[in-house]
């Protein structure tokens, strides 16, 4: 796990050394145990190492074959290089360590850009091609590590984090009016679009070759991995589903303990941290389990019940970990946000700073951190989203219902009206497009309720648990820890994807004929019935975790922040959004924001994700445009 940067000056002039090593310094908090460099006239290919396999020097990056014909630099994990590496030994390679980064440059050598399919694991990596003068960048199945590129003044720039390309001078700082419609409709980002224009994130699944003295300001991208969520034609029995659940589980977790520095795991309340922490155990005596709680003094409604603290010190004891934890209160929030903000490049999916803080906690013990990430996408952990689109007349109708579900932020009615200081310059994007764009790969002949539950969770891997492994990443790395998300294995994904619908949520039959229309129904009634969700799921994990935690019902990792925005943290909110210098006013009317930010205050609507991104846009064109 590590920090990479490259420069790639097409038109073949020469790379300066110096604008290598600002590009790595800038994310030297990704790998603080070594930088490396490699230039040749054109090409720079800079490197910040973590050390986790093989601790020596034999590991240092960029890495060249034997022949000196091919460079890698490589940020990731593959699981099976064991497996792979004595593949390729087979067929005559020869190895000088014992890391996964040689398993990937002598795969590439040997099998060109099909070694991608036989990568278990995550990673966001570039070869440069000595002979041929090319370069090839790729990045894994799901995009658990980031990748960013840009073309400045005929020069390819590519990095682990936007900040590393940002450190050219000469390189414009401007905001993507079309991207910040985009974050303010979903919060979150379903292109390939960043907030600062002309900055793009490499698709994951994704490959591309440039050649030197290649034109134009764009990429060749390959797709060569995508989800793919369907009913099995000829389903096997319910036993023989559980079964190989099980054993895939237990197979995943195996493989992502290989390591030669300390591996920890996060311990909420809830089941899949839960699940993966009773197997770590069973490997590592003692594991170290870390758990964030919050502060609910002045908490209400259904956030009494997000301090998950109880449930997971009781994991711990049936697990024997040596357990940590940390309780966040209102004041956490307001002055961590800068760093956040800088951290992690532009808002996406949840409140993050959670997040923040215990990795901060985790990094002060392991260097190696066990995650859940992935289990609700892939098994159904949301049935109340999934069944507003569960019964449509076609799939256009799917993309209508879904689609306004899925206005996290600004109602559709009011963004003109938010921002009508720059709505010439927007007023072009219509965000249902990009929505429906999400599926332009995919299959949209639709027969049945399956088909749309199979969509549904289709776009949420695409897009929901993206946002999610970004966040996960950046929050992670800040603190020079390494996160593994050991749901995304790919024989667990592979089987999760063909699993029936019905061994993942209830009788879809009893919810199509739900009455919406029945008074409290939409608030109260609805969510207690469609709260049923990762059935099959829930019976593997009953086998390793209490019965209490498998059947309790899903929530977040979220902190109460709905109540202190409306109480502790309300001077706060009310000291940045209602500043009238502030940044954010520059693109967003004044009185439409604060409309909607009053009736959260007043109880009327739960706006507090709306709050959550004002406040880190804010602290963005801050750190980002000054």
């Amino acid at each position: 796990m590590c920090g990479i940067a490259g420069i790639f000056n097409l038109g073949g002039e020469t790379v300066s050394p110096e604008s290598l090593r600002r590009m790595t310094k800038a994310i030297a908090h990704r790998g603080p145990d070594g930088e490396g460099f490699f230039t040749d006239s054109f090409i720079g290919l800079g490197h910040r190492r973590l050390s986790v396999l093989d601790l020596s020097p034999a590991g240092h990056q960029p890495m060249r074959t034997p022949d000196n014909q091919l460079v890698l630099t490589y940020n990731g994990e593959i699981y099976n290089f064991k497996e792979l590496r004595a593949e390729l030994e087979s067929v005559g390679h020869q190895f000088r360590s014992g890391t996964d980064t040689e398993v990937v440059l002598h795969a590439y050598q040997e099998w060109g850009e099909n070694c991608l399919k036989r990568f278990n694991g995550m990673f966001a990596f570039a070869v440069w091609d000595i002979n041929r003068h090319e370069l090839f960048v790729a990045r894994d199945r799901y995009g658990i590590k980031p990748l960013y590129y840009t073309f400045h003044n005929n020069t390819f720039l590519f990095a682990s984090e936007q900040k590393a390309m940002l450190t050219f001078p000469s390189l414009r700082k401007d905001p993507d009016l079309e991207g910040l419609i985009e974050y303010f409709t979903f919060q979150n980002i379903f292109t390939n679009k960043t907030l600062l224009k002309g900055i793009h994130l490499f698709p994951a699944g994704s490959w591309t070759k440039i050649p030197l003295f290649s034109t134009g300001n764009s990429l060749k991208i390959v797709q060569y991995w995508d989800f793919n969520f369907e009913e099995p034609k000829k389903p096997d029995n319910d036993e023989d589903y559980l079964e190989e659940l099980d054993r895939l589980f237990r197979q995943a977790i195996n493989r992502q303990l290989v390591s030669d520095v300390d591996v920890g795991a996060y311990l909420s309340g809830g089941m899949d941290s839960g699940s993966i922490t009773a197997l770590a155990a069973t490997q590592i005596p003692y594991i170290k389990t870390f758990t964030c709680g919050f502060d609910l003094h002045s908490a209400s409604g259904l956030e009494l019940s997000f301090d998950e603290r109880e449930m997971a010190e009781y994991m711990s004891y049936l697990f024997k970990t040596e357990h940590y934890e940390m309780v966040l209160k209102a004041g956490d929030m307001e002055r961590i946000l800068p760093e956040i903000a800088w951290h992690i490049e532009e808002p996406r999916v949840g409140q993050s700073y959670p997040n923040y803080y215990i990795a901060q906690l985790a990094s002060k013990f392991v260097k190696v951190i066990l995650g859940g990430t992935g289990g609700d996408e892939l098994f159904a952990g949301y049935p109340w989203r999934y069944y507003r689109a569960v019964s449509n007349d076609n799939f256009e109708d799917y993309i209508d219902k879904y689609y306004l579900f899925w206005h996290r932020l600004i109602p559709n009615q009011a963004i003109h009206k938010v921002f009508s200081p720059i709505w010439n310059d927007v007023k072009h994007v219509w965000t249902r497009d990009i929505f429906r764009d999400v599926f332009k790969k995919h299959d949209t002949t639709l027969d049945s309720p399956e088909d749309y539950i199979n969509h549904s969770l289709y776009f949420e891997a695409k897009t929901f648990l993206h946002g999610l492994l970004i966040v996960e990443d950046k929050l992670s790395m800040a603190h020079s820890l390494e996160s593994r998300v050991p749901f995304l294995d790919n024989d667990l994904v592979d089987f999760s994807m063909k699993i029936p619908v019905r061994l993942k949520l209830r009788n879809l039959t009893e919810v199509i004929q739900m009455n919406e229309n029945e008074p409290g129904f939409k608030t109260n009634k609805y969510f207690l019935r469609t709260r049923e969700g990762k059935i099959l799921l829930r019976k593997v994990m009953e086998r390793y975790i209490p019965p209490k935690i498998t059947k309790q019902i899903k929530q977040g990792f979220s902190a109460p922040d709905a109540s202190w925005f409306k109480g502790d943290s309300i001077d706060y909110v009310r000291i940045i959004i209602n500043n009238k210098s502030a940044r954010i006013y520059d693109f967003m009317d004044k009185n439409a924001v604060q409309s909607l930010v009053n009736e959260h205050l007043q109880g009327k609507e739960n706006r507090r994700l709306f709050i959550w991104s004002l406040l880190n846009f804010e602290w963005w064109l801050r750190l980002f445009m000054e």
